[in-house]
């Protein structure tokens, strides 16, 4: 069977769909707050022109979410998929962002699991790419069970910390190894 990767993930709080080319006025009117960039390599990404770019490229990307709240039906944010390797059982997420209203309140988390779990029915380990200088996000990929793994150069020509989770593979005496254990290279240099 195929990675799907863009599917609806429905969770407790949150819904992922396809992103599609009408969520625009939506996730652009969500993006347009500073002090969710001011950590990201691109930091003026909540100018609309800037955000076009990152916007077109999601939709592009046949991997891109909208992050809808299922209590009020509002998009909330985005993340995606993006660089499934079938050979080497892995794909990354990445370019997510939600909206300061939904930060740490487990928002991100559920939207990660959601994610993590439809990706492990395929791949036995998913990167994150992570600015150098986002230490809330570097926070929040702790907290989810990241490992760093090593670094790389994503396509704004940013140094990245790369973390890694792997699928939760029970050993022979029935424990479950850490989900980041990074027993090889990391993902490649990716956005």
């Amino acid at each position: 069977m195929p990675f799907d990767l863009q599917p609806t993930l429905t969770g407790e709080r949150l819904q992922l769909r396809p992103l599609r080319p009408d969520d625009w006025d939506a996730l652009s009117a969500v993006a347009s707050d500073p002090l969710i960039w001011e950590q990201h390599p691109e930091r003026d990404r909540y100018r609309p022109e800037v955000f076009r770019r990152y916007f077109d490229s999601g939709i592009a990307s046949a991997g891109a979410f909208a992050v809808v709240d299922t209590a009020s039906g509002r998009i909330i944010g985005s993340s995606r998929y993006h660089g499934y390797d079938e050979a080497k059982r892995e794909v990354e997420i990445g370019w997510t962002f939600l909206t300061r209203a939904y930060w740490g309140r487990g928002y991100n988390r559920e939207m990660k699991t959601l994610m993590l779990d439809h990706a492990f029915k395929f791949v036995d380990r998913v990167c994150f790419n992570v600015g150098r200088t986002n230490y809330r996000s570097q926070a929040a990929m702790r907290k989810i069970g990241g490992v760093e793994a090593g670094t790389c150069v994503n396509s704004l020509g940013a140094e990245s910390i790369v973390f890694v989770i792997r699928a939760p593979r029970p050993s022979p005496n029935g424990h479950s190894p850490e989900s980041g254990e990074a027993r090889d290279l990391p993902c490649g240099p990716r956005a």
